[in-house]
């Protein structure tokens, strides 16, 4: 079977021509035109010498030609290498000479940057420009001309399953890193190749395509930016089963819900709190039709409990899922909440997929209700590694019981029904007098506050504790708080010891474009800023 991601594409292209493939603010192409384009880029990009296993970089925010980009390339058997748009020149060139990158396609807006590195990364040979427009002068060729440039034709080689699919970790707590994985895993883990739900295994490469006639199509709106995996393969997914997939160039929650009365979307996906919370706020704040909603899909960070508890309120028919996993793990299980569903207490609460399990320090396999905190795994569909980095690779993976598996560093508690509740990243954990604090536990109480719109929580060195819980906590507009009520309010929502001993109010808690937490920068915030503590002795009155 040819469990390829440009031949489960090619099966939905050939099922459905004629339906919308991919719409982007006014503009859309259907499956047969997001062939023809993707094909043409593919040949231009071929002409260049990109073939088998060249890497090809991708820096632009969501669009159309992103996708057509993406495509392009896994139908010469090449890979992409998502470079974060938000990237200085200096990081650019960290992931293109890492990546070992040949040939990119990136946003005219982002010219200036490009040719900043191009000529410190001699190996990128061919570089394409996608019109935004901005009046930045670049280097390389439009877009629109190397589709021109190319033949229209499907007239590849043939593929594999084992082609390589690489996905550019965020770099939260360190440099990016590249992690590997067959065409086959990845799309099993991440593309539907086993059902989410049911856990059961397509049986061939054109199951998916066929489910489209059954569906008739529907309409899924991705948030995320393609550069990250959560957009990518909400995206390839859809695309895979015949859906419409939906994008907006950029993250604004009033624009997300002109898309969704314009385009009559069925499936939201997002990533956590920092998506979710613009979004269901602007909903009360406009005159928006949510009928064609159906299904907010979350996953890769903190979709707290307040936030679902907004939601469910003001949509009553949705069906809310939180989904777990990582770049290095995949899919690791997912939770269905309704308004009839119990409220978590901790992180989300999954049911584990057939493939993944919850260890301790010794590689063995926790028992459900036993308490123990233990590190989430993975067998099976897992990845191969790090690109370029066989320390990092090893450290990735344990032997269980003669298995290998994958072990990215999520926290977790296995139940005593057997769900698992996930606690957070353990190189984020603050250890504040030999007990262990989950940011994400302590980030969705003080987030429950109704003055407090954002949150994040990392550890400070302490005298006393090694490590005190301090929090950077955004105000919501026109609001104020003190610490004293900060801390009242997480005394009844969380352990004594899991509030925070100091706060720093902003204006704007930052976040990487994915809305993942960005813990380095507020790790330095802190440091930089020890007098904007409330709770230092000359700022105790400080409000918001």
């Amino acid at each position: 079977m040819a469990l390829n991601i440009a031949d489960l594409l090619e099966h939905a292209v050939d099922l459905f021509p004629d339906r919308v493939a991919v719409a982007c603010g006014e503009q859309q192409v259907t499956y047969a035109e997001l062939e023809e384009h993707a094909n043409r880029l593919a040949h231009h990009l071929a002409a260049h010498g990109v073939g088998t296993g060249s890497h090809v970089g991708l820096c632009t925010r969501n669009s159309i030609e992103a996708i057509e980009a993406m495509v392009a390339v896994y139908k010469l058997r090449a890979v992409i290498i998502n470079v974060n748009y938000r990237y200085t020149a200096a990081e650019i060139k960290y992931v293109l000479d890492n990546a070992d990158v040949v040939a990119l396609v990136h946003d005219r807006q982002y010219s200036d940057r490009v040719a900043a590195v191009l000529p410190e990364t001699p190996k990128v040979g061919q570089v394409v420009v996608i019109d935004d427009g901005s009046a930045l002068s670049f280097t390389g060729v439009p877009f629109a001309d190397a589709m021109a440039d190319g033949a229209p034709e499907r007239d590849f080689d043939e593929r594999s399953a084992d082609d390589l699919y690489i996905l550019y970790t965020g770099g939260t707590t360190g440099a990016p890193k590249g992690v590997m994985w067959r065409h086959e895993d990845i799309w099993r883990s991440l593309g539907g190749g086993i059902n989410f739900v049911t856990g059961e295994a397509l049986p061939d490469e054109w199951a998916q395509s066929e489910s489209g006639k059954i569906t008739g199509g529907l309409v899924r709106l991705c948030i995320a930016p393609l550069i990250h995996g959560n957009a990518q393969w909400a995206a390839l997914a859809a695309l895979f089963g015949g859906d419409t997939v939906v994008l907006e160039p950029k993250f604004d929650a009033h624009a997300v819900w002109r898309a969704i009365q314009r385009r009559r979307v069925n499936v939201v996906v997002l990533i956590g709190d920092a998506m979710a919370r613009p979004i269901i706020e602007a909903f009360h704040e406009g005159n928006y039709d949510p009928t064609s909603v159906y299904a907010v899909s979350s996953s890769a960070a903190l979709f707290s409990q307040t936030v679902k508890d907004e939601y469910l309120k003001a949509l009553p028919n949705v069906v809310i899922t939180d989904a777990v996993g990582s770049s290095e793990s995949g899919f690791n299980g997912i939770g269905m909440i309704t308004k009839d569903t119990p409220p978590t207490t901790h992180g989300p609460r999954v049911t584990l997929n057939s493939q993944s399990i919850v260890i301790d320090d010794q590689a063995r396999p926790v028992e459900p209700g036993s308490g123990v905190v233990g590190r989430m795994a993975r067998t099976g569909h897992i990845p191969l590694g790090y690109y370029k980095d066989p320390v990092k690779t090893a450290e990735m993976f344990v032997d269980v019981d003669g298995q290998r598996y994958t072990v990215p560093g999520d926290l977790a508690i296995l139940e005593a029904d057997g769900t698992m509740t996930l606690l957070g990243r353990g190189n984020t954990c603050v250890n504040t007098g030999g007990e262990k604090v989950f940011p994400e536990e302590v980030e969705g109480a003080l987030k429950s506050h109704p003055a407090v719109f954002d949150a994040l929580v990392v550890g400070v060195p302490d005298e006393r504790l090694g490590q005190r819980v301090a929090a950077i906590v955004q105000p919501r507009a026109g609001a104020t708080v003190t610490y004293d009520e900060l801390s009242a309010h997480a005394r009844n929502e969380i352990a004594g010891y899991k509030v925070p001993k100091s706060v720093w109010l902003v204006d704007e808690v930052r976040r990487m474009p994915t809305g993942k937490p960005d813990y380095r920068w507020a790790n330095g915030y802190v440091t930089e800023h020890p007098e904007d503590d409330l709770c230092a002795p000359r700022s105790a009155t400080n409000s918001a």
